[in-house]
């Protein structure tokens, strides 16, 4: 199924044994455009923090309830490690965390429905240096989208397929050339990323786009 990811935004995510707050973004691989985790919002519960949550240990987005059911306990939740979600997501951070949920997500699908839970407790380093591949996805709205022959509009938000957790549109808000409205561009017509310029760089003109975001999502 797919769905507009800044929608995503403020559903609940539960763990095994209770809520533990509501997602507030999502990171991405910005080569292979497929979603890798959840940032989560736990509130009073851990002192305001933001968790970060592996796809692997995420079911499918209940639209009808909007919630995320996460295959960890909250003890699990509480020992993930410290990510700056506000940043690129530093080699070091994401070694840590693929560690991290890479162990518990063998674990889910051996004991998805008995067992007692994964050991947990374990401290991981944070450091500087970046990667500049797993982004934040809400860093990137408000970008504006280029194509060949001048500016396109401005990115609002993404498109998610759920079933391979891949982003395969943007949402982009027409200019005047298409009367304001809002349209999908595949991510295949992705050619680069300015980040300094927060622009999206495109290697089609983007001519004859006609497509509505009501008749895809």
């Amino acid at each position: 199924m797919l769905h507009t990811l800044s929608d995503l935004m403020g559903y609940s995510a539960h763990a095994t044994d209770g809520e533990i707050g509501s997602v507030r973004n999502f990171l991405f691989d910005d080569i292979t455009w497929e979603i890798r985790y959840l940032v989560v919002d736990v509130g009073r519960w851990l002192e305001h923090r933001n968790v970060v949550l592996a796809i692997s240990t995420v079911e499918k987005p209940n639209r009808e309830n909007k919630t995320f059911n996460v295959h960890l306990t909250k003890e699990q939740v509480r020992d993930s490690p410290d990510v700056d979600t506000e940043k690129p997501v530093s080699r070091q951070q994401e070694i840590a965390l693929e560690e991290y949920f890479g162990k518990l997500a063998a674990w889910v699908h051996r004991n998805l429905d008995c067992g007692p839970p994964t050991p947990t407790g374990r401290k991981y380093p944070v450091h500087s240096k970046e990667d500049p591949h797993l982004r934040s996805a809400r860093n990137l709205f408000g970008y504006e989208v280029r194509g060949t022959n001048g500016e396109m509009g401005r990115l609002e938000s993404f498109i998610l397929d759920d079933t391979t957790w891949h982003i395969g549109y943007l949402e982009v808000k027409a200019g005047k050339w298409l009367l304001n409205r809002t349209v999908l561009i595949p991510t295949r017509w992705i050619e680069s990323v300015s980040w300094d310029n927060c622009r999206v760089n495109l290697h089609h003109s983007g001519s004859g786009l006609t497509a509505d975001l009501q008749s895809r999502v």
